[in-house]
């Protein structure tokens, strides 16, 4: 058996097995203060999570019902496109509208000063946020889906797509949020594009009616925007054979989940 010094050297090889214990160390470090600040988030959202979920039924269940009174008649494919849509109108309000509001209501009370001094990785806190309002998009998300299927009779056909679709879809939306939440320090710039965001979703992205009925240039605009494909990726998951081609949709929406990503590892390397 070889000799190990109090510094946990082996004297004959040289080598330290203490290595190991010290990156599962760190790792079990990095867990714990996911975990508190997970604890942090939801108790700062708390209050308004009840607000949340109101406005994600507004966009969501409340979109579903109101567009069946554009329409004179709703034929099939008026129906599924409404009821397959209303996801997506579930998940754009919280990671591009709720998520910068919060960080934008962090700066202006002095909390994201707090939260960014606390002795936790920062990848840790950043992970935690992301995961609570992640998870703060499903109950809406959900209700908004079984609403539109009530209301317009539509038989839905769930494929192997749809859990990485929602996944990605709502990482994307999450990560962009936060990323240009922290990008941008002004807090009422924020709301300026926020608002804009629902603008546009709402009138102008093909998402409950079909892309050929825009000008050919802003259907090629949508086609790189994150929220007509991240429309098609769900309804690919929620239908068959209604959206034949998954991938550039996936590669669409990974590219802005990196954008997201990105933005906000930049912003965050940058404090001190």
């Amino acid at each position: 058996m070889s000799a190990i010094d109090l510094r946990g050297t082996d004297l004959l090889t040289g080598l330290s097995p203490a290595v190991p214990t010290i990156r599962r160390g760190r790792a079990a470090g990095w867990f714990h203060g996911f975990a508190g600040m997970v604890r942090f988030e939801w108790a700062t959202i708390r209050p308004y999570a009840g607000l949340t979920l109101i406005v994600q039924i507004m966009m969501g269940v409340g979109m579903a019902i109101m567009y069946g009174f554009f329409y004179p008649q709703i034929d099939p494919t008026t129906a599924l496109l409404i009821t397959t849509g209303v996801p997506t109108l579930a998940l754009v309000p919280m990671g591009f509208v709720l998520v910068p509001a919060n960080v934008a209501t962090q700066r202006l009370s002095g909390t994201f000063d707090v939260i960014w001094s606390m002795p936790v990785p920062r990848s840790a806190a950043v992970a935690a946020s992301f995961s609570v309002n992640a998870l703060l998009a499903v109950p809406g998300t959900v209700l908004a889906l079984a609403v539109g299927a009530w209301r317009y009779g539509v038989t839905l056909h769930l494929s192997p797509v749809l859990v990485p679709a929602v996944l990605l879809s709502t990482l994307m939306a999450v990560a962009v949020g936060y990323g240009l939440a922290l990008l941008v320090g002004n807090p009422l710039v924020i709301n300026l594009i926020t608002n804009a965001t629902v603008f546009l979703v709402l009138l102008f992205t093909p998402i409950v009616y079909p892309a050929s009925n825009l000008p050919t240039w802003l259907m090629r605009t949508h086609e790189v925007l994150p929220f007509y494909p991240m429309a098609q990726l769900i309804r690919a998951g929620l239908t068959e054979g209604v959206v034949p081609d998954v991938g550039t949709p996936f590669l669409v929406l990974g590219l802005w989940t990196a954008a997201g990503l990105g933005m906000t590892a930049w912003v965050v390397g940058r404090r001190r």
